[in-house]
Formats: structure tokens, C-alpha cells, sequence
């Protein structure tokens, strides 16, 4: 059902003081109103955790041949699955810290658990790499410990590239994200009402009391930490596509990959933040604090970043072409008619074909169908991952060496359970911290002139 109405452009809808405000949001936590399917899903998810332990657990005792990796094709779904997770975790530092120095004020209902999203989605990412490795348990190898194994790391490899972009990326994002929330969990402190619950917040709070000295400061700091997580947007992805660049194998090897990586990753991380924030708004009837101009805005960054995406597919078919290196153009010939095509083809219909029904106001603003979109979307961008870590190694440049891979059930099960996990630890954030903040829906609401 289309939502639509006077009000569709407002940022927030109806009248709003802030008790209620801070009541709202707060009870969520503090009171425990939870939807009645809440625990029916996460118990769902957490079926999908134990698949995920279950997954790793035969892959440890294995090894990595379990899964459908072989010569040549030597990345395989791993690899693909780190550069999805990675990518879906940059929406969340676009909307927290791009749009703040931006001063984009709808921003303010969406950015709490969009940054969540992140911290979860870099957790997800960084388990690939060290399962990739065959033997996890030196994944502390790749930190630079002179003395230890009687060498340095080696700095032209793509795994400690990633482990640096990867600790990088957690670390700021985990501080941007703890900072936004002290004035709030100080408001759960408050309004607590169980020791317990007062004690773990305030502890949580570090001694917040809201006074002209602590905004001031927190100001400066959160501005300083948005500064500071804004170049992550390009420069972690861009890391990620350089350990595919840096390499000469055909379907590898090419300068527009740090971009068009970016733009993807945009593309996938709001299509996620829409997979939660349209369930989140309906399950907890806060429609009006995440209003259907949120969704439109976040329609249309999905509309600028793949047609971005669009781009790079057309000119790398045209770069292959132009090049004249016959290796290249039989790359992308292998793509769009090899033993890949029909997932090559599924790829540009989710993520070029889908995409464009967002240029129609009506339906950026249909919640049903622009979720269907976003999950569409979601699926495309990781066959995107699958086509480009797999075509490469599967046609290189001795025909006698070529060959395919085979997915076995161990792909899926790491895959589906690392999905799973996700939602489960979106599930938990939602239960034990607000999911919207508190404090700049205040300030929206009062800048908006919505206070009653």
C-alpha cells in the first residue's frame, strides 16, 4: 500500500513533545514493547546462527577443500561474501557521518541503527578472510609483529590490506557510533526504573548529565569522529577492489574497479538499510518518526549509486572491447554467454533492470514493493561479488587450466547462517538500545516546528 498524503515531504509527521518523544523510543527498551513476531523471527535467525557455527565448525575440521574452491578458481564464495558484507556496511557511515557534515536532517531517525548495521556487517565481513585462510587460527600472521615469526607480514598481499582497511573501518565506526549514543543512554538511565537497568546504563553513559559543558564538547568530538569516518567511505572499498586490481588475471585487472567497488557497496548498504527500516517502522508503529520521506531520500541515493554501478558494467565491456587484448574480451564474452551467463544475466536485471522502477515517485514511496526492490537488489549485488571474484580465476590465460566451481552445501550454510547472524544481532540491538535516536528527533521535531 502507497503512502502518500499532505504531509509525505515532512521529515516527521504529526505533533510531537519530548517526553513523548523520549517515551516512545525509550520503551522499546525499557518496557519491553516488542511486536508479537519479534521472537518468532529471531528465533529464526538464531536457527541460522547455529547453522553458521555448525558450518564453520566442519570447515575447521575439514578444511578449506570443503567448500567450492579448487585450482583454478581459488577464491570462491568466501572472498564474495567479504566484499558483500563489507559494501553494506558503508550506508551506514554515508548516512551517520557524509550526511551530518552535510547537515541533512532526515538523517536523524535512520542513522542509529543504520551505524548498528555497519559495526554488524564489518563483524560479518571480517570472519571471511581468516576462514579463508585455512587455518584461522594464525589469522594473527597478518598483524604487523616483527620478531615473531622472524619476518614482517608480507605488505603485497591482499589479506593484511584488508585486515588494516578492516580494523580501520571497525574501530572509527564502533567510536562514531558509541559517541552518538551517550546523551541517549543517559535518558534511559533516567528513565529506568529497575537497578539493574539504571546500572547498566549509567555505567554505559560515563557520567552524561546533558550540562552546556558536555554538549559542547560532544559536539566538537562527534563532528571531529564524522571527519574522520567520511574518507572510509572511499577508502576502505577502495582497498577491498585493489586486491582484485593489483592482480594481471583478465576480469581482474582494471583501474575503474576502486569506484565502481564504492558505488556498489552504496548501492547494497541502503538497499539493507531499507530491508530493516520497513519492517522496523511498521513492526513498532513509528510511521511517523521514520516517514516516507526517508525512504524516498534513500531511494534516490539508491538511484544515484546504480546508475553509478550501471556505469562501470558498461565500460568495462567497453574498455575490454576497445583494449583489443583478446584475453579481456574473451573474459566478458565468457560472462555474458560461458557457464556463468545466467547468473551474469540475473545480475544485470536485479541490479540495472530492478533499479530503475525507483525513477517512479509512486513507487519509491510503496513500502511493500520498495522492499521486494531492496531485497532484489540485495541478491544482485552479491552475484555482482560471485561473477567478478570467479570469472577471472575460471578463464585465465592457459585454456588448458580452466575449470568451474562447484558450490556445495558448505557455501550456502556459511552464507545463509553469516545472514542470519546479522539479523540476530539487529534483533538484540533493537531489544537493548534505541534503535532511533532520541535526542536528534528532538532537535528535528524542533526545528521542524512539530512540538506541541
Amino acid at each position: 500500500m502507497a503512502e502518500a498524503g499532505a504531509n509525505s515531504s515532512a521529515v516527521l509527521r504529526g505533533r510531537h513533545d519530548f517526553p513523548e518523544i523520549s517515551g516512545r523510543i525509550g520503551s522499546i527498551v525499557l518496557n519491553g514493547r516488542l511486536p508479537r513476531h519479534f521472537w518468532t523471527a529471531f528465533f529464526l535467525c538464531f536457527l541460522l546462527v547455529l547453522l553458521l557455527l555448525y558450518s564453520i565448525t566442519y570447515l575447521i575440521a575439514v578444511g578449506v577443500g570443503a567448500y567450492g574452491i579448487d585450482i583454478p578458481v581459488a577464491w570462491g564464495t568466501m572472498i564474495s561474501n567479504f566484499v558483500w558484507w563489507i559494501g553494506i556496511g558503508h550506508a551506514g557511515t554515508l548516512i551517520s557521518a557524509v550526511l551530518l557534515l552535510l547537515r541533512q536532517p532526515w538523517r536523524a531517525s535512520i542513522n542509529r541503527f543504520a551505524e548498528a548495521m555497519t559495526l554488524f556487517a564489518v563483524a560479518m565481513a571480517g570472519l571471511f578472510p581468516i576462514l579463508h585462510l585455512g587455518r584461522p587460527w594464525f589469522f594473527y600472521w597478518l598483524l604487523p609483529l616483527p620478531n615473531v615469526h622472524m619476518h614482517w607480514p608480507q605488505w603485497r598481499s591482499p589479506l593484511v590490506w584488508d585486515f588494516a582497511a578492516i580494523a580501520t573501518y571497525a574501530t572509527v565506526s564502533l567510536l562514531f557510533w558509541y559517541m552518538g549514543l551517550l546523551p541517549d543512554l543517559a535518558v534511559l538511565r533516567d528513565r529506568a526504573r529497575a537497578r539493574p537497568a539504571q546500572l547498566f546504563y549509567g555505567i554505559l553513559a560515563l557520567g552524561w548529565r546533558g550540562s552546556a559543558y558536555h554538549w559542547s564538547r560532544y559536539q566538537v568530538v562527534y563532528f571531529l569522529l564524522a571527519a574522520l569516518a567520511t574518507p572510509l567511505v572511499v577508502s576502505v572499498h577502495s582497498i577491498v577492489s585493489l586486491d582484485f586490481t593489483f592482480a594481471i588475471t583478465p576480469g581482474y585487472h582494471s583501474t575503474i574497479f576502486p569506484p565502481y567497488f564504492v558505488a556498489g557497496a552504496l548501492l547494497s548498504g541502503f538497499a539493507m538499510v531499507l530491508t530493516i527500516a520497513i519492517p522496523l517502522r511498521w513492526a513498532f508503529s513509528v510511521e511517523d518518526l521514520i516517514t516516507v520521506r526517508h525512504m524516498d531520500n534513500a531511494a534516490k541515493l539508491m538511484i544515484a549509486a546504480g546508475m553509478v554501478v550501471a556505469y562501470g558494467y558498461v565500460s568495462e565491456a567497453f574498455f575490454a572491447w576497445y583494449s583489443g587484448e583478446p584475453y579481456e574480451r574473451a573474459m566478458m564474452a565468457q560472462r555474458a554467454l560461458g557457464p556463468y551467463a545466467p547468473l551474469f544475466w540475473t545480475m544485470l536485471g536485479l541490479n540495472c533492470g530492478v533499479l530503475q522502477l525507483l525513477w517512479f515517485r509512486r513507487i519509491r514511496r510503496n513500502m511493500p514493493l520498495l522492499f521486494a526492490i531492496a531485497i532484489a537488489i540485495n541478491i544482485g549485488m552479491w552475484i555482482e561479488r560471485y561473477i567478478i571474484v570467479v570469472t577471472g580465476p575460471s578463464r585465465d590465460y592457459l585454456p588448458s587450466a580452466w575449470g568451474e566451481q562447484s558450490l556445495t552445501w558448505l557455501d550456502f550454510g556459511i552464507l545463509f547462517g553469516s545472514i542470519g547472524t546479522f539479523f540476530a544481532l539487529v534483533f538484540l540491538f533493537i531489544r537493548i538500545l534505541p534503535a532511533i535516536t532520541i535526542f536528534e528527533v528532538e532537535e528535528l521535531a524542533e526545528e521542524e516546528g512539530k512540538l506541541r
